[in-house]
């Protein structure tokens, strides 16, 4: 049992004991050894059920908006994608900081469940380190810039116009808008999506790559300056759509248009989308 799990449990054992929060939010083993998937804690004799190992990759902080009325406090285990997810979902307005117990646990990156290695979502991670917690448990990690995150998206930008949209549209025939991408991300936190409105003209319902692509291009646009690059859409997509292709795109253009912006790194700063400035650049117009 590694140091990090023994105080996780410690921890968590003593927030619920102390009543200080009624259910704790972090990972348990799964089925399988190579699946550590969320785990839910309410009873303080059950924390030995909490884990850390290399494969904890899901994000905890979306299960926030489980049951957003429920009364008592949330204690929940935070990386530093978590952690950053959670200041989205406060600027958002969907939680509210004093129901949150945030235990930051500086991370070094998950491994892939397959192939062993550094999953993807992780080796591109510039905050390894929660950027808000109550609790910290590990040695923090310093930001990384990591510029070589938007490779793909440089290279993509090369081609011809003709060539990007093929592209695009060959990812998109193979949708099967299952939703998994918006359901796991903590930017798309509507109470209604788009998606799943009935009103004529939004979104029809049937699968074909034309409305593939209107649904994956209306939710890249809609969480584009939100993003946190938490990589959890492209993880879970059944069908392997490089998802974080699209989304970097969208950061990479935010980031020279407004300056270097990194979303949920608090919850204060108005998204650049979301802010009107005079010196904003005007060279679309």
């Amino acid at each position: 049992m590694n140091a990090i799990q023994i105080k996780m449990r410690e921890v968590a054992g003593q927030l619920l004991s102390l009543g200080e929060v009624d259910r704790v939010i972090g990972w348990e083993k799964g089925r399988f050894a190579h699946q550590s998937p969320p785990a839910f804690i309410t009873d303080e004799t059950k924390v030995e059920r909490l884990i850390w190992d290399e494969y904890c990759l899901t994000g905890t902080a979306k299960y926030l908006l489980d049951d957003p009325y429920r009364a008592g406090k949330t204690g929940l285990f935070a990386r530093g994608c978590d952690a950053r997810a959670i200041n989205r979902l406060i600027q958002d307005g969907q939680v509210k900081r004093e129901n949150i117990v945030i235990i930051g646990i500086c991370c070094t990156g998950m491994s892939d469940s397959v192939s062993r290695q550094m999953a993807a979502k992780c080796c591109d991670c510039t905050h390894p380190t929660p950027v808000v917690y109550d609790l910290m448990i590990g040695e923090p990690v310093k930001p990384v810039a990591k510029p070589e995150r938007f490779k793909a998206v440089a290279e993509l930008e090369q081609k011809a116009a003709q060539e990007k949209s093929e592209y695009w549209t060959r990812q998109f025939a193979k949708c099967i808008r299952c939703y998994a991408c918006r359901n796991i991300c903590p930017a798309c936190n509507c109470r209604e999506c788009f998606a799943d409105q009935y009103r004529v003209g939004w979104l029809g319902k049937q699968h074909h790559t034309a409305e593939n692509q209107v649904f994956g291009l209306t939710r890249a646009y809609h969480i584009a300056d939100r993003c946190i690059e938490c990589g959890e859409c492209a993880r879970v997509c059944p069908v392997g759509i490089p998802l974080m292709e699209l989304n970097r795109k969208l950061i990479k253009d935010i980031q020279q248009l407004f300056g270097d912006y990194h979303a949920g790194v608090d919850s204060e700063t108005a998204p650049p989308l979301g802010r009107y400035s005079l010196d904003d650049m005007e060279e679309f117009m």
